[in-house]
């Protein structure tokens, strides 16, 4: 903290005579006006600049000792803002600028400059006050300074700063809460909320840090009455409640304002120096109640030395007052005792409508929610408000005035706030209420503490613990206290912490604690003085370490040694979820092994109890218990009960020895049900059989307790029999020891045992909650085997609350249960009655369904329910019987789908479950109507019945339908009521847009800061939770993960699918269009995010709404222009300037930009004549080049797509092998270190870049992988190598990181070496390219280049380049024929239809040098051109195949099609993301299905280790210049290798002709599709929405674009306004004449722009997205019923016995059948699961498909074994069976079909005409 105050300039002066000062005048209607004073010493004299923290404030007027002084004020967060608003794709750009924001601000938004008139002096006075590392002296305590040592400071005078700001419907910080239409009876008031982390800054400018503490004096001016009034009415308005102002510190006074009679202020003087976030104050009308104090012991004055207390709430709450917070006195008397004086002169509790939180804790002052207030009538409303209560009193000693001294030390502050709180409870509830909670709430710390939560003290992490973790430390942090208390107080030498705290809270108030700021080493270090234990190895264990042990323990007796062998084994689930996860065990530090001492206690034979202690210091060991007890145990006979019956004889008739012999004995005994013979009889109770009590004879101990004494946070696994923890039940008077035993009964379910918890919850003296429990575990035997013995005891429980039968016979699962009138004065027993409800309502059946009797049960509990007599509510427990009754109506077996038929679940609900659920639904409806009547308690009934029919409805009982939850959602019901309506409607479809923009309006709008929070929250949360339910269909095809090839790597695999699981979703998500393409999501997220006023957690909320629906657009990659040089001889064209090219291969967004030299040879050309310059790498000529037979398409948009990836000359099987390669090293758990660059100060390498002078990491090998940086695999080998080569020149051998890179080393190389061998035997089996076909003819134009060249090339060799590119410049427009007019150049259009620019004259190409181009030897440009341009049929089937174009000479016949590489993709993907198992499958290519090797054709060998020198082609138009006048090409006299020269003769468009992979099934010439408006105008309008298809919207306009001569060079014009009037106008019949047209306007625009212009890269983006949304509008897949029918058929078929043979695929290993796959290839193995795979994974696109996979695994079956062979039998038979269940579903879709036909057509053509 003095490095804070050194690098600020100054620190505050908290002398008693410089206090801080707050003046506020509040006005109601939402503002307030005032200044404050704030009084600062300088530590420098160079301070110039102060910094304070203001937000949302108006500052009118700063100044500094009373000079007017200069600021600046700007809020980060009121003022964001991002590049594109409207453009729900920038919400990164927001979620940064709002860190930024926030980072901005904690520096300080008010700026204030010292005016030169106030001069920076040092004063004489001595600044002895100022110690320790804050400066920060205490007032109060004289000897703080003495005990502290003094900073060594310059002493400067103190600065008075006085700002005057004003506030205005402020969104944190304050909380004004008025009156509403919805709300007219609201009393108006005001307070200070804790909104968002920084509230303390949003209404008053200050120091807004937890550790800044002054003095502070309030001054608050407010209206006298709300009301306005006669100044001589004040007197008789009695009734009236006047303006009253309550805030933390002491009321100093209130006096009426000088000025306005209607004013009053008051005056609040805080003298204890606080932190500006535990200052608050609350103003409105309120009632006020004095809490009176205790008479102590010894204080004759009645308390009058006891602090004052107060409690406040808004009029009309007064009767619930005095209930709620009359024991908090006993609070405050219990802490002062305990734990030393209360640290502050006064305390308020003050109760307000709408707080965020249950409780904001300020200095002298809690403000409580209003929801915690009770009547006199409240039973389960005391435990809560109380623990809450006493907890906000508790902070005020350990929170308020002690804070952590570092965040990590916040479970300390907390831990101890809820420690000492819960010590209170134990005065106030007791013992066994206390030591019962302990309980629980180490089950809750177990249930979490499993590997994914922190340690509770995290010293190296410097910011305040994460939300989603502090409910758990909170958690943990008390019972580490009690653990430690307990092993504390066994030093023999303390008391536990009961010594230690004292002394803590003693220093804190006497100054000795520095800045009142307790540490985690300052606690232990004063545990370890005051008792003397080391504590070294519990911190590390249970403060520093995370995770908690579970022991199991099995006790045996040895009769020789007379000793009890007791065998413990310790496992750490924590760190065993994280062995060989080194980052996360750094990070959480799980705890491998607990160590420490137990406590067991044997209760022997003679009942005598014995306890040991067990010193744990291993994970296994054996412990010999001495044994003490000499004879054997006393026996369990019917002598033995006899006799207990006698003593309970003698106990009823008055024998107090008697009936204290009893309860040492046996609890229970002297139950008048439980001793008579009768009552036994009807209760059915079952009593231990002689093999059982032969069993116990044998025994020599009564039973044995684990860890007995509390001490251990861990799960405790203790086999012993039955009679052993029913003897502990009985006869163990520790609660713990008690709950323990029913916990283990419930496991072994018999007679007895229910015998035995029917007589727990029969007996008092058991503690109410332990009965609770054991009604609970009767569940357990409600067993069909038992004969439903729980069910009968828990019905015969319950009729002591009912009418008795007129029968005493009669049968109990018969009766009508008619209650008598409730009275709860008993409050055990109405807990007890409330846990039979609940456990009666969860017995069940076999399958899953809650018996009729136990709903009717429940059903007349609602009924028949009166409360009339009784002084208590029911609301609660008729929220019980209605959650209970929901439960019951619930089956918990998912119900059975259908057979055939699975489109719906079975009704499996019979007319009694029908009527039934009926009486429920109206019995819950009209508790609900009441409710409005007769308001519960904060509306508990009508919450519960909401969520009875939410409940209902998501079971599929009852329609699950919006509009019944929409009123409950609306302003007017109480808060909770609306939170569960819309917890309800969230579990619906609320993505529809009507109740989505309802739902973001009330994100945006709501005045109720709790409903905006908890909806913004909720609509994340549900998304998943409607995905898990099967609402949201998960369109991502998961089983395709399963679809591989076993290569020993199945668990990493798998754990990588585990972990995209989460990621698949959000992908699905995205893709809905009901939700990630809903398009109020996109239009209405970012302007709540973004607007000024929003809520902090909303704003966060929203944020992660958009991370999850809306996908990121990356931000634009910055364009680098390289300069490049090249020299040539002779001038080719006479020009002084040449225009500049961009060669832009692909998609690739870095242009470089080619400048052709001016000299270069002139070459006479007729106009339209294209020329060709050709730049080698060594020195030649320009030579003319003959036409290959490959020859790009004419299509622009195709011939210059070059994926990115592959910019650098890798192959696309290299690409794919190396993207492979990079996926499993960087999921590998050997490459943690390599993921990312070294940074030497994070990893602690200083000098690393000494010794390496290459680094690499694997982050880096992808991005160059995908930037195209690597020639081919082999580059990318090498950079692995380089990495580890640098990992073992860095570290040492046998260091962590070396044996790391072994272990990586290894691993790559046996993947790299499988990667090599597919690819290896991939280019084996590609066909050689046949002899090359003679060239075409070359044009003549062609032979005056050849000529002119032809000397250059021996004498003056042009100068070495280092690349080898074609580039040929195209100078006419050969797409529109016209004819041929000679003419003068003119401007070249190289604009867009927006836009125009004259076009320059031809200058000289100028041709520099440029880096090695990423490019192929051609065959990838091929293959994307073709992936670019396959047919519909292709993408529909989900398969891409690669062709190669052919060239058409003028009188040449068509060229043969390359060899076709059949590639098998995945839907929706990039070409290349396949696998690595897909690239193994290319190597054989018998592996695809009915698919023909293909013919050899003329294409190039794939050589990936040294591809051919590549060619790139950029074309420049020139227009004025025709192609239709065509001349008759002649012949070159020798064709040249390189160089391909076109005249202005016509050229014959190369044809494609893309050979078939399998026989095509269908007519050649498919048939048209027929029209679908609705989706067409869905894809213009997705097109339209992309900010590139702007000039694509409206036809062109050649007079406003600036282009006139559009409409000569285009004559079919097209654009998306024209489609869509065409669509509408019905003018498209068909779906290919709607794609002509889009790809028309593509055509035109790329005929009219030069290449690379932006029209072009528009062209390029629009037709990127037309591609993907015509691809979704034809994909074909079967129907959601027919898939559904053909599971449900797949599905009960493998349950028949029948299909054993074919459920598995076939191992020939397992069964012994090596040769299977040499009669059967393995591409044409087929079984059930793999079908089913297939079928799961939208494989099959017709009924048809599937059952020709059917058909061939029954082929394989005879063809493999023979049709008389037994298999061949049962595959006959399992074909005739198939075939019954598809014709019977073929036959049912007709039926449902020709049904669902008849209502439209089936109506005869006569009753029409009449009907006419």
């Amino acid at each position: 903290m003095q490095r804070e105050h050194n690098r600020r300039g100054f620190s505050l002066y908290v002398f008693p005579f410089f206090i801080p000062k707050v003046v506020l005048e509040i006005d109601f209607s939402g503002s307030i006006w005032g200044y404050t004073e704030i009084t600062i010493v300088p530590t420098s004299n160079e301070l110039r600049t102060i910094n304070l923290h203001c937000r949302q404030c108006t500052i009118h007027n700063v100044t500094v000792a009373s000079h007017r002084a200069d600021f600046i004020h700007n809020d980060a967060l009121a003022n964001l803002n991002i590049s594109a608003p409207q453009d729900v794709h920038t919400h990164p750009e927001l979620k940064r600028k709002l860190y930024s924001a926030l980072a901005e601000n904690d520096d300080g938004e008010l700026s204030i400059a010292i005016p030169k008139e106030v001069p920076l002096k040092q004063s004489g006075n001595s600044l002895g006050g100022i110690a320790s590392e804050a400066a920060t002296p205490e007032p109060q305590t004289p000897g703080f300074v003495a005990s502290q040592p003094l900073v060594a400071m310059p002493e400067f005078s103190p600065i008075t700063i006085n700002i005057e700001y004003s506030l205005r419907n402020p969104a944190d910080g304050l909380q004004f809460v008025l009156p509403t239409d919805a709300y007219p009876y609201r009393v108006p008031h005001v307070y200070t909320t804790p909104s968002c982390p920084d509230a303390a800054r949003c209404w008053v400018p200050c120091l807004d840090n937890l550790w800044e503490r002054c003095t502070w004096d309030f001054e608050f001016v407010v209206q006298r009455y709300l009301e306005e009034r006669d100044p001589d009415e004040y007197e008789e308005a009695q009734d009236e409640h006047p303006t009253v102002v309550v805030c933390s510190g002491d009321l100093v006074e209130q006096v009426a304002h000088p000025f306005n009679s209607n004013k009053s202020i008051f005056v609040f003087s805080q003298t204890t120096p606080t932190s500006v976030q535990h200052i608050g104050f609350v103003a409105g009308p309120l009632h006020v109640l004095p809490l009176p104090s205790e008479a102590v012991i010894g204080d004759e004055a009645g308390g009058s030395s006891q602090p004052q207390m107060h409690a406040f709430c808004s009029p009309g709450h007064e009767a619930q007052l005095p209930p709620s917070v009359l024991f908090t006195r006993q609070a405050m008397t219990f802490y002062s005792t305990e734990f030393g004086s209360y640290p502050f002169g006064s305390h308020k509790f003050v109760f307000v409508d709408e707080l965020p939180t249950l409780r904001f804790d300020t200095s002298t002052l809690s403000i409580v929610s209003v929801d915690l207030l009770h009547g006199e009538d409240a039973i389960d409303q005391v435990y809560e408000t109380r623990q809450a209560l006493s907890h906000a009193l508790a902070c005020q000693w350990i929170g308020i005035n002690i804070q952590p001294k570092v965040w990590s030390d916040l479970w300390l502050v907390n831990g101890l706030g809820l420690y000492i709180a819960g010590l209170f409870l134990r005065k106030l509830f007791g013992n066994n209420e206390y030591r019962f909670r302990l309980k629980k709430d180490m089950d809750r710390v177990l249930e979490w503490d499993h590997g994914s939560m922190p340690p509770i003290c995290q010293p190296q992490l410097l910011d305040p613990p994460e939300s989603a973790f502090l409910p758990f430390i909170n958690l943990k942090s008390p019972l580490v206290l009690h653990i430690l208390d307990r092993r504390l107080g066994k030093s023999g030498t303390s008391l536990g912490l009961s010594r230690v705290l004292p002394k803590l809270f003693l220093s804190a108030i006497s100054g000795e604690m520095p800045h009142n700021a307790l540490s985690t080493h300052t606690f232990l270090r004063t545990c370890r003085k005051v008792s003397g234990v080391d504590l070294r190895s519990f911190a590390e264990q249970w403060i520093y370490g995370s995770g908690c042990p579970a022991f199991g323990f099995s006790a045996t007796f040895n009769r020789k040694k007379m000793a009890v062998e007791i065998t413990m084994r310790q496992d750490a689930p924590a760190h065993k979820a994280h062995e060989h996860d080194e980052v996360v065990k750094t990070l959480l530090k799980p705890v491998p092994f607990f160590e420490g001492q137990m406590t067991i206690r044997i209760h022997e034979a003679d009942g005598t109890p014995y306890e040991h202690v067990l010193d744990i210091r291993a994970p296994f060991k054996r412990y010999e218990v001495p044994f003490n007890t000499k004879y054997k145990r006393v026996r369990r006979n019917t002598k033995r009960y006899l006799a207990r019956q006698a003593a309970a004889q003698a106990a009823a008739e008055g024998d107090a020895e008697a009936a204290e012999a009893m309860g040492m004995v046996d609890m229970g005994f002297g139950l008048e049900v439980w001793e008579k013979e009768k009552e036994r009889e009807n209760w059915k109770v079952v009593d231990w059989t002689e093999e059982d009590e032969q069993v116990m004879s044998g025994a020599t101990y009564e039973w044995i307790r684990m860890d007995a004494d509390f001490e251990w946070i861990a799960a405790i696994a203790f086999d012993q029999p039955d009679f052993m923890w029913v003897s502990q039940l009985q006869r163990d008077r520790d609660v713990v020891a008690q709950l323990e035993a029913v916990n283990a009964l419930t496991k072994m379910p018999n007679a007895i045992i229910s015998s035995t918890l029917t007589k727990t919850v029969l007996v008092t003296n058991y503690f109410f909650r332990v009965r609770c429990e054991a009604a609970l575990a009767l569940v357990t035997c409600a067993l069909r085997r038992l004969d439903f013995l729980g069910l009968f005891h828990l019905f015969k429980l319950f009729l002591r609350y009912c009418y008795e039968p007129d029968d005493s016979q009669q049968d109990l699962f018969t009766h009508t249960y008619v209650p008598r009138p409730n009275d709860f004065s008993d409050v055990a027993e109405y807990f007890v009655r409330r846990a039979l409800v609940k456990a009666i309502a969860q017995v069940r059946f076999e399958n899953g369904k809650c018996p009729s009797v136990v709903r009717q049960f429940l059903t007349d509990q609602l009924k028949y329910n009166d409360n009339t007599a009784n002084p208590y509510t029911d609301a609660f427990y008729i929220c019980t019987i209605i959650s209970s009754l929901a439960c019951a109506s619930v089956s918990t077996v998912p119900p059975e789908r259908g057979e055939l038929f699975p489109m719906e679940a079975k009704n499996e609900q019979t007319s009694e479950d029908a009527g039934l659920l009926r009486q429920a639904l109206d019995e819950v409806d009209r508790y609900r109507n009441m409710d409005r009547l007769i308001p519960s308690p904060h509306n508990v009934v009508t919450v519960a019945a909401l969520e009875f029919r939410l409940i209902l409805s998501i079971a599929n009982l009852i329609p699950n339908d919006p509009r019944v939850f929409f009123p409950m959602t609306r302003e007017g019901n109480y808060t909770q009521v609306r939170i569960a309506a819309f917890d309800a409607l969230f579990l619906t479809k609320w993505y529809t847009p009507k109740i989505m923009s309802y739902i973001l309006a009330v994100m945006a709008h709501d005045p109720s800061r709790v409903i905006r929070r908890h909806v913004a929250r909720t609509a994340c949360q549900s998304l998943g939770l409607l995905v898990t339910m099967g609402e949201l269909k998960n369109s991502v095809k998961e089983s395709e993960a399963l679809l591989i090839e076993e290569d020993g790597n199945m668990q990493e695999k798998a754990k990588e699918n585990k972990k995209s699981e989460v990621d698949l979703m959000i992908k699905a998500l995205r893709k809905d269009k009901e939700i990630g393409k809903n398009e109020v999501v996109r239009e209405f997220l970012l302007p709540i995010a973004l607007a000024p006023d929003a809520d902090t957690e909303v704003r966060w909320a929203v944020l992660k709404l958009a991370d999850i629906l809306i996908r990121e657009v990356p931000p634009p990659t910055p364009v680098l222009k390289i300069p490049l040089k090249a020299r040539a001889t002779k001038p080719l064209i006479p020009s002084s300037a040449a225009p500049k090219v961009r060669l832009v291969p692909s998609a690739v967004s870095t242009p470089v930009e080619i400048t052709a030299p001016k000299p270069l040879p002139i070459i006479d050309t007729e106009p339209g004549v294209p020329l060709a310059v050709t730049v080698q790498r060594k020195a030649v000529a320009f030579q003319p080049q003959a036409p290959k037979a490959k020859v790009k398409p004419p299509k622009p948009n195709h011939a210059r797509h070059v994926p990115k990836a592959q910019s650098g000359g890798m192959g696309a099987f290299d690409l794919r092998a190396c993207r492979n390669a990079v996926q499993k090293l960087k999921t590998h758990k050997n490459a943690l270190l390599f993921l990312q660059p070294v940074d030497p100060v994070r990893d602690r390498a200083p000098n690393y870049f000494e010794y390496i002078r290459n680094p690499m990491d694997l982050s880096t090998m992808g991005a160059k992988l995908e930037e195209g940086m690597y020639k081919d695999r082999f580059a990318f080998e090498a950079d692995f190598r380089l990495m580890i080569r640098n990992a073992k020149t860095y570290n040492a051998p046998n260091t962590y990181a070396y044996n790391e890179s072994l272990a990586l080393e290894s691993f790559f190389d046996k993947q790299w070496t499988r990667i090599n061998k597919t690819l290896d035997s991939k280019a084996a089996t590609q066909p050689k390219p046949p002899k090359p076909m003679a060239p075409p003819p070359v044009p003549m134009a062609t032979q005056a280049i050849a000529s002119s060249s032809k000397p250059t090339a021996p004498s003056a060799p042009i100068s070495e380049v280092t690349l080898r590119t074609s580039i040929k410049l195209k100078l006419g427009s050969g797409a529109t024929p016209r004819p041929a007019v000679p003419a003068p150049p003119r401007p070249a259009e190289t604009s867009s239809k927006a836009s125009a620019i004259p076009r320059p004259k031809p200058k000289k190409p100028k041709i520099t040098e440029m880096p090695p181009p990423p490019i192929d030897d051609g065959s990838i440009d091929l293959l994307e051109e073709v992936i670019a341009i396959e047919r519909q049929k292709e993408r529909e089937n989900g398969t891409r195949k690669q062709h190669s174009p052919v060239t058409k000479a003028e009188e040449g016949p068509k060229a043969k099609t390359s060899a076709i590489v059949p590639v098998k993709r995945k839907k929706g993907a990039d070409f290349d993301d396949v696998t690595e198992d897909e690239i193994l499958a290319l190597a054989t290519p018998s592996k695809k299905l009915s698919r023909p090797p293909p013919p050899p054709l003329p294409e190039k060998e794939l050589k990936e280790k040294s591809p051919p020198k590549p060619s790139v082609s950029v074309k420049l138009k020139r227009t004025g210049e025709s192609s239709s006048t065509s001349k008759t090409p002649t012949p070159a006299p020798s064709p040249a290798p390189r160089a391909s020269v076109k005249g202005k003769e016509k050229e014959v468009a190369p044809v494609h002709t893309p050979a078939p992979a399998r026989p095509p099934k269908k007519s050649p010439n498919p048939q048209p599709t027929p029209i679908n408006k609705t989706k067409c105008k869905e894809i213009i309008r997705v097109l339209l929405r992309l900010p590139e298809a702007g000039i694509f919207s409206r036809p062109v306009n050649p007079t406003l674009d600036g282009c006139p001569t559009y409409y000569d060079e285009i004559k079919s014009p097209m654009d998306f306004g024209t489609m869509s009037n065409k669509l509408n106008a019905n003018s498209y019949a068909t779906m290919e004449e709607f794609v002509k047209d889009v790809e028309q306007i593509f055509i035109n625009c790329r005929q009219f722009n030069p290449p690379t212009t932006y029209p072009c890269q528009c062209a390029d983006a629009v037709e990127r997205a037309f591609k993907k949304e015509w691809a979704k509008v034809t994909e074909r897949k079967l129907a959601w019923h027919e898939k559904r029918g053909l599971q449900s058929i797949m599905t009960n078929f493998v349950k028949d016995p029948l299909s054993f043979v074919f459920r598995e695929p076939v191992d020939p290993v397992v069964l012994n059948i090596p040769t299977y796959f040499d009669v059967i290839p393995r591409k044409d193995a087929r079984d059930l699961r793999t079908i089913r795979q297939k079928l799961d994974a939208d494989k099959y696109d017709s009924v048809e498909a599937w059952e020709a996979d059917i058909d061939l695994m029954i082929r394989n079956a005879i063809k493999f074994n023979g049709a008389d062979s037994e298999v061949g039998k049962i595959a006959i038979m399992v074909k005739n069976r198939l075939k019954e269940l598809i014709s019977a579903f073929k036959s049912q879709q007709g039926k449902k079909r020709k049904e669902s036909e008849k209502p439209n057509g089936t109506q005869p053509a006569s009753k029409k005409a009449k009907m006419g």
